[in-house]
């Protein structure tokens, strides 16, 4: 089996196969990459094939996911799909919220003063600092002696 058979069997794996109508859309954090599909018939949220309160089981990372739902009013009418990998888990939680927030401006166009007012709308674009060759870390320098 050729490698371009391989990962275009591996892409259709991974997206999931849906026959109604959705509004997709991408939410990223350091590495962390949250792809989301919103559907408008379903009510539960769903991450990794997994519910959300059991993929993120601290509550501090569940409020953040749940957050631009219950900001716009629609987390008892709207439902989601999450495929999220990449990072740690408080990283993935805000992927999920950046990745929701986009999904939602797209399901309805008013909502984005109040998401972007929320700063969910935002790419947190810090990242980690590369390590530099002659030091111990990306600014740590070895020690110094002085004989």
């Amino acid at each position: 089996m050729s490698i371009k058979k391989k990962s275009a069997e591996k892409e259709a794996e991974e997206k999931p196969q849906i026959k109604e109508r959705y509004f997709e859309a991408v939410g990223r954090r350091k590495t962390a990459v949250a792809r989301v599909w919103l559907f408008s018939g379903k009510t539960t949220l769903e991450v990794n094939k997994k519910s959300f309160k059991d993929y993120f089981q601290l509550p501090s990372q569940q409020l953040v996911v749940e957050s631009p739902l219950v900001l716009v009013g629609v987390k008892d009418k709207l439902g989601a799909l999450v495929r999220v990998k990449g990072s740690g888990l408080s990283a993935q939680a805000e992927a999920v919220r950046h990745g929701l927030a986009r999904a939602l401006v797209k399901y309805n166009e008013e909502f984005r003063g109040r998401l972007r007012q929320a700063g969910f709308l935002t790419r947190d674009a810090r990242m980690v600092e590369r390590k530099k060759y002659g030091l111990k870390k990306a600014r740590r320098a070895p020690q110094w002696s002085k004989r």
